[in-house]
Parts: structure tokens; sequence; C-alpha cells
């Protein structure tokens, strides 16, 4: 666990260098500290507010226990096995069958799943995804995943940026035409690929955490073959248009053509039931 923490927190400081050294490139050393500044005020906006923000983008709707008692009570169920505080739940009317955790902690988190997961999954299924979001909200993961979705959205909105109206070096010439395409083109993948190794990193933990919330590492394997197979075929419009989300998932919502599988925010989901399948004769 501190191993993954450590790596974690080097992953995350090589996103925020990222982005200074982009702001270095198109607008040089005053460029690098606008750019540091505004990573740092957009973590503290993602501290406070990223979780509503995600919420509102997918169009998720609080519910309690008049609304949707069945899948209320899985989840409070669920968070008194793992020491939790009650999150706040929602549901996201959409048939990709997905569940996502948010929240800067423990205090302030929400869960959330699509009608689709509902409608694939068995109970016990359901119950295997929830406890991996809840053990997401157990980890801190929350505000990992939405810090990092949040700088590499920005990461790619300003090389783009620069891309249309160039930079400065501390008053000289403005950065060469094929520099800033390599910038636009570049600085998006690199923050990509750090996303990605943020979150794969994540998810195995999760996976584990969620085994020993539920006690049923079976179930969430047999769900995650599930929603794999079924999300593959369902797109999910809001991730397509905000892929720097994807990786708050528990399954990839993305769809796999051409470039984009070589971007996974997820292990593959083969490896990820083989070990929760190893774990089965430990809660035998």
């Amino acid at each position: 666990m501190l191993g993954n923490w450590f790596k974690t927190t080097i992953l995350m400081a090589a996103i925020v260098a990222l982005f200074g050294m982009i702001g270095a490139t198109l607008g040089g050393r005053s460029g690098m500290m606008l750019a540091l500044l505004f990573a740092g005020g957009m973590n503290i906006w993602a501290y406070w507010f990223s979780d509503q923000a995600v919420l509102r983008m997918y169009n998720a709707r609080e519910v309690d226990e008049s609304s949707a008692p069945q899948f209320f009570r899985l989840v409070r169920e669920l968070s008194h096995n793992a020491g939790l505080p009650m999150p706040r739940v929602y549901v996201i009317d959409e048939d990709q069958p997905n569940a996502f955790a948010t929240g800067r902690n423990p205090e302030h988190a929400a869960v959330a799943a699509t009608t689709g997961i509902m409608r694939v999954l068995s109970e016990r299924e359901l119950r295997g995804v929830m406890a991996h979001e809840l053990a997401h909200v157990k980890h801190r993961d929350t505000l990992i995943s939405t810090i990092s979705a949040t700088i590499a959205g920005a990461i790619s909105s300003i090389a783009q940026f620069g891309m249309l109206f160039g930079g400065s070096h501390d008053g000289e010439r403005n950065v060469h035409p094929v520099v800033a395409i390599l910038i636009m083109i570049m600085a998006p993948i690199a923050a990509a690929l750090i996303q990605m190794a943020i979150s794969r990193s994540r998810e195995f933990e999760a996976d584990r955490g969620g085994a020993e919330i539920s006690r049923d590492p079976q179930a969430l394997a047999a769900a995650l073959d599930k929603i794999h197979r079924y999300a593959q075929g369902l797109p999910l419009p809001t991730a397509e248009q905000h892929p720097e989300t994807a990786q708050m998932m528990i399954i990839n919502p993305l769809s796999a053509d051409g470039i984009k599988s070589l971007f996974s925010t997820h292990p593959a989901t083969e490896e990820r039931v083989a070990r929760l399948m190893a774990m089965v004769h430990g809660f035998a």
C-alpha cells in the first residue's frame, strides 16, 4: 500500500511538472510560473468542487432510501462494513453498465451507478462493484483521480491555446510553429500516460479492498467480466466527450477503437479477474 501511495505521489508531481514545462516552453520563465500558479489554483478548485462538477457532467441524480431503497440500503451496509461514513448516493440514467466514486475525503464522498449496471448485474455482483467504489473512498483515491483528471484536461487546453496564440520567452521571439505543434500533440499524450499509470495502480488496490469489504471476491470478478462484455457495445456519451473522467469508472467507458485502446486508464479485465479469483480461497 505504501509503495502504491509513493508511486502515485511521484506521478502526481510529474503531471504538475508537465504543466509547468508547457508553460515554460510557451511563455518562458513567466509562463512557467503562471502555469504552476494555475495548476495550484486548479488543485484547490478540484479539492473543493470537482466532485459536484463531475456529477453534474453525468447528469447524476441523488437518491435516498425512499427513491432507491434496495440500492441505498446496499451502499449503507457496505459503508458500515468498511467503517466509512454513509456517502451520498447517485444514479445516472445511462445504458452502459458502469459506476464511480468521487469526493475529497470519506466525509464528503459520493458513489454513482448507471441504471444499466443495475439491470445487468445481480444484487450480489452489484455489491461487489459498490464495495470496489467504497474502497476507492477508503483509500482516498477519489481526490487523486479528480485532481489528475482536472489537470490532464487543462494540459490539453493550454497546449491547444499555445498552438493558437503562440507564446514568448520572456519578451523574446515567439515559439516556433513546429515546436508549438509538437507541444499540442505530445503534451496531452504525456498527460494521458501519467494519468493512466496513476489510475491502473489504484484499480488493483480498489479491487483488493472491494473484495475485503464485501468478503466476496468472486462476485466482483463476475461483475467485472460481465460489465466488460456489456460495456463494449454501449457508448457512454459524456465519457467520450470528457475522456479525462474515464479513469473514475470501474471499467473503461471509452470505445476501444484505434489509439484510444493504447491509453486505457484501466488494467486488463482478465488480469483483474484472475487476481480476484486468486483471493477466493482466503474468504471461504
